[in-house]
């Protein structure tokens, strides 16, 4: 009896365990009674808010909606490049018609540009200058004239050991000459001056002086190599400009000191100032060669500037009052004379 009770025990025990388990689907569908419906409630305003509550209305009335006034501006990344695009033109005319006192009709033009691209960012800086200058003079009576001749081009590339110090370690290049032949008026049929006859190249290194936030400039080279073209062939017969005759390179090696600097020290009046000493080691040391440039920029408008400017040369190498022969020979080289330059002019400018 005893193994007949244990199987029945077993059985009944077995269906009650299958009656307890239910499997349940994976996914059921959603069933919705036929009765169901949706009731939206009334907004209901409320009489008393408390003080931290906000009310927003998502509702947009198109009564109040206005178009933009200004075109939308695109994202520009920053750059750390400036650039200066800048074209002048000065134009000074005389005209009489019976006047009493005299006087010749005359009209001079002075053409001028500019262009700069600068990069500066943590520990490195390169500044790029190119400065272009022509003047004409046309007056009654007598041929055109050449009044300004220049072609300036500077580069200057510096690094700092930090961003806290203004002084960079620096390599600088200059280059300068001129557009067209120079004569010493009224002799029009020998050129003192070319192209390229003189050009200068100073290439060195040194030090720079370079504040944040103000164009100011200050470069110290004790090792800068000068280099002088001639490359006329009558002009290096003559051995201008310090080269010896039948030469078209005279190579110097000397100390250079240069400062550029642009204030606006007052209201639409900028300062513009550039000075450059150069001496050479070798053969004329503690004789200092001077470029210094002033000018005052006044601002009349957008278009129209008034320029008040001075340029002083002192160069060893150029000499004045040559005493030649009649057979050719040189008597007398001549001397080193101070050049002085003034300018006054109104004029259009336009930058970009």
């Amino acid at each position: 009896m005893r193994p007949t009770l244990i199987l029945v025990f077993f059985i009944l025990f077995s269906l009650s365990l299958q009656a307890q388990v239910n499997r349940l689907p994976s996914f059921e569908r959603d069933s919705v009674e036929e009765q169901f419906q949706v009731i939206k409630i009334k907004d209901v305003k409320l009489k008393y808010l408390t003080r931290a509550a906000k009310l927003t209305d998502p509702r947009t009335p198109l009564n109040r909606v206005k178009p933009l006034l200004k075109k939308f501006k695109k994202f520009v990344p920053q750059s750390f490049w400036t650039k200066t695009n800048e074209l002048g033109m000065n134009i000074n005319e005389v005209a009489f018609v019976n006047w009493n006192a005299g006087g010749d009709n005359s009209i001079s033009a002075l053409a001028n540009a500019r262009f700069t691209r600068n990069y500066k960012f943590r520990y490195l800086t390169w500044n790029n200058d190119l400065r272009l200058r022509y003047g004409l003079n046309a007056q009654e009576g007598r041929q055109l004239r050449k009044t300004d001749d220049q072609i300036r081009i500077s580069s200057t590339f510096g690094f700092r050991k930090d961003t806290i110090t203004n002084w960079y370690y620096s390599v600088k290049a200059n280059f300068n000459t001129q557009f067209s032949n120079g004569f010493k008026y009224p002799d029009r049929e020998t050129p003192i001056s070319r192209f390229m006859s003189p050009g200068y190249l100073f290439l060195g290194a040194g030090t720079s002086y370079i504040p944040d936030g103000k164009k100011f400039n200050l470069y110290i080279s004790p090792v800068t190599q000068k280099a002088t073209f001639v490359l006329d062939e009558a002009l290096s017969n003559q051995g201008a400009f310090g080269v010896d005759a039948g030469e078209h390179l005279f190579m110097e090696l000397g100390f250079l000191v240069t400062n550029t600097w642009e204030k606006e020290i007052l209201k639409n009046v900028l300062m513009n100032h550039r000075l450059s000493l150069y001496t050479d080691y070798l053969l004329s040391f503690g004789n200092v060669d001077v470029d210094w440039e002033l000018n005052f920029n006044l601002k009349v408008n957008k278009y129209i500037k008034t320029n008040i400017g001075t340029h002083l040369i002192y160069d060893d190498d150029i000499k004045f009052d040559e005493v030649v022969a009649e057979d050719g020979t040189i008597i007398d080289p001549g001397i080193a004379k101070i050049q002085f330059k003034q300018l006054l002019g109104v004029g259009l400018s336009y930058a970009f």
